[in-house]
């Protein structure tokens, strides 16, 4: 708002100033019309007197005309002298007052403008070396630096910014005394010319050009009342806390509002510019209504960027810089990655796009829907300060490595008696698998000693070719916790529930993304860089597999686990696919079918029959595999890159 009404003034101040120019090309134009005047009657009356002097062959009866010249060159004279004093009294009253106005007031303001310019430039630059603070080799001496800088540019940019205010709200009071100034010296110019031969027209002007006068000192007044008022302003302002300058000033305890349904700021917008190059652009940003807006220094009007229904935000890590989120579309194609000013914007930003991705802006008073939604969440979850580790679960394809901030530990009023009895209360969530794949890998085979490089070993290649199934699907693990029973699906939607709030409430959007590898034998998850199995586990131990009935990216499975001592354990893993859930559970469901069909050859063949089958023997999923197969290396392209 403050720079399009700025933009208002400066337009007003281009326009006064070529109109200035052209008033005082026309009052030049007067005033040296009146000096031809002066040089022109002087030069009558010396052409009146040499009349005289003329040597004419017939001169007789010339004296008359002699004596009649020189009275008129008496009155062409005392005309002169009339004519002398208006030009003289022009060029006081009417033509500097003008030239003075145009030289000072706005070139005042043009030179106010650049340095304007120049000092919001070097805010710019400043700015921009602050985004490209690292994250990871943070350097707190450099850090300081470097917020000093940009708080020593701010305070600039607001020192130039209020005198170039100042000088354009001065200038609309300016600006009518210069237009009112130079017609009165004029106007009074001219009547003290005619005088004499209008004094009843002069007495009328006087009452007239006396109210004239009257404005003009009033007008001065208003002009001195407004600049003490703004200059006391302006110590007030000048005199604030050198934190208002200073970004992420209140990074250990930001006041964050998690219930907006709108926001507004600048963020860096991040642009390809090649195949590996990219530049971070400093944009304005805005939303409004469910949709994401950009506007452009000097745009007047905000473009759309990013549709917001529907779809889901999550921080990222970009190119080592702070405070980078990413908005990703509801097809799950990767979307525009932003970068907040600070801890408190990036976290906003966060919230304002998730709770608009929902359509709460639709409802009737959004602004309580939000609320409601967060209380809603803060009731199925209760945030702790301090986690311990995590009982390290006893199958050693899901030993688990904990990390801080990485369990949230459900309340016991969290549901109603019935998801009580499938996931009991206090149950931990596991939000991410950071499991090395190499620690994996030595658990599993007794020891033996992991391939640098990633590769599998060629009994885990062997054992991929002699399954009659094999189907991968880009997943992103989103969380896994204990459960009680694995009679109905429904424990899959509960532990869906309980993920999606814990994560939502705390703000993790961090995912880890996987290939899920769907065999006649197990489940696994591979790292899609190293190619390395994270975990695995046998088809036969997965009991309940089901898709969100709404969200059909949201695919989870119970997993029947026997510990050490004999016990036996359940839980449930909850991951968000590419593509449809009921795909994966078509997968998995076929493949169950061919282990129960391997007990009884003729079972096996007539499975073999019903299903087409690839060129190297395995079974082909018609519904999907061309355009799963797509998706995979398009998916997987993406996530690598």
């Amino acid at each position: 708002q403050t720079r399009s009404l700025l933009s208002v003034f400066e337009e007003d101040a281009g326009t006064l100033t070529e109109y200035t120019n052209q008033l005082l090309q026309a009052m030049q134009r007067v005033y040296g019309a009146q000096n031809e005047m002066c040089l022109a009657t002087q030069q009558l009356s010396k052409q009146l007197l040499a009349y005289e002097k003329q040597h004419f062959a017939l001169g007789k009866g010339d004296e008359e005309v002699i004596s009649t010249l020189h009275y008129f060159s008496k009155v062409v004279d005392e005309l002169n002298i009339l004519h002398s004093e208006l030009a003289k009294q022009l060029a006081d009253t009417m033509v500097l007052p003008i030239i003075q106005f145009r030289e000072k007031d706005l070139t005042e303001v043009s030179t106010l403008k650049d340095l304007f310019g120049l000092a919001s430039n070097e805010h710019d630059v400043s700015m921009a070396k602050y985004s490209r603070l690292p994250k990871r080799k943070e350097n707190e001496k450099l850090k300081a630096e470097v917020a000093k800088e940009v708080a020593n540019a701010r305070r600039k940019q607001h020192l130039s910014s209020l005198q170039y205010y100042c000088a354009l709200n001065a200038l609309q009071y300016r600006k009518r005394v210069a237009m009112m100034e130079p017609m009165l010296g004029y106007t009074r110019g001219q009547i003290n010319f005619f005088k004499k031969g209008a004094e009843m027209f002069s007495k009328r002007m006087d009452s007239f050009l006396s109210s004239v006068s009257d404005m003009v000192h009033s007008i001065q007044g208003e002009l001195d009342a407004e600049a003490e008022k703004m200059r006391v302003s302006q110590q007030d302002l000048i005199a604030v806390n050198e934190s208002v300058y200073t970004p992420d000033s209140d990074i250990t305890s930001p006041t964050i509002n998690r219930n907006l349904i709108q926001k507004a700021g600048y963020l860096n917008l991040r642009n390809k510019t090649g195949l590996v190059t990219t530049t971070w652009e400093r944009l304005y940003f805005f939303t409004q209504g469910g949709n994401l807006m950009c506007q452009p220094r000097g745009a007047v009007a905000g473009g759309l960027i990013q549709d917001l229904d529907n779809c889901s935000v999550m921080a990222v890590d970009c190119e080592d810089r702070r405070y980078c989120f990413q908005i990703t579309t509801p097809t799950g194609k990767a979307g525009i990655t932003l970068q907040a000013e600070s801890k408190k914007e990036y976290e906003e930003w966060i919230c304002a796009i998730n709770n608009i991705s929902r359509q709460i802006y639709l409802t009737d008073n959004p602004e309580a829907a939000a609320i409601k939604l967060n209380q809603t969440a803060l009731q199925a979850v209760t945030p702790i300060t301090s986690f311990g580790k995590k009982h390290e679960v006893h199958h050693p394809s899901q030993n688990v490595k904990n990390m801080e901030n990485d369990k949230i530990i459900p309340s016991e009023s969290a549901g109603i008696q019935d998801s009580a009895q499938l996931i009991a209360p206090g149950t931990p969530i596991q939000f991410d698998i950071v499991l090395p794949a190499t620690e994996f890998l030595d658990q599993n085979r007794g020891g033996r000693r992991a391939n640098p490089f990633g590769e599998s070993e060629d009994g885990s290649k062997d054992e991929e070719e002699d399954s009659l199934l094999q189907q991968m699907f880009v997943v992103r693990f989103l969380g896994s916790m204990a459960v009680q029973s694995d009679d109905t699906s429904e424990v899959i939607y509960e532990a869906m529930r309980q993920v999606l709030a814990a994560r939502a409430i705390h703000n993790i959007f961090r995912m880890t993304e996987s290939h899920l590898m769907v065999t006649s034998k197990n489940l696994r998850l591979i790292d899609p860089q190293t190619q390395v199995t994270r975990t695995s586990f046998e088809l036969t131990t997965v009991t309940q597999f089901a898709a969100h009935q709404d969200n059909r990216r949201l695919i989870g499975f119970v997993v029947h686990l026997s510990e050490t001592l004999g016990e036996e354990s359940m839980s449930v893993y909850i991951f968000e696919s590419n593509t449809e859930g009921e795909k994966i559970c078509y997968a998995i469901s076929l493949g169950k079918e061919i282990i129960e069909a391997q007990k009884d050859p003729e079972a096996l063949a007539q499975l073999m029959k019903s299903v087409p089958l690839t060129n190297d023997g395995k079974f082909m999923l018609l519904h999907d595999h061309s355009e799963e197969d797509g998706a995979i290396h398009e998916e997987g392209e993406e996530s690598e890159a």
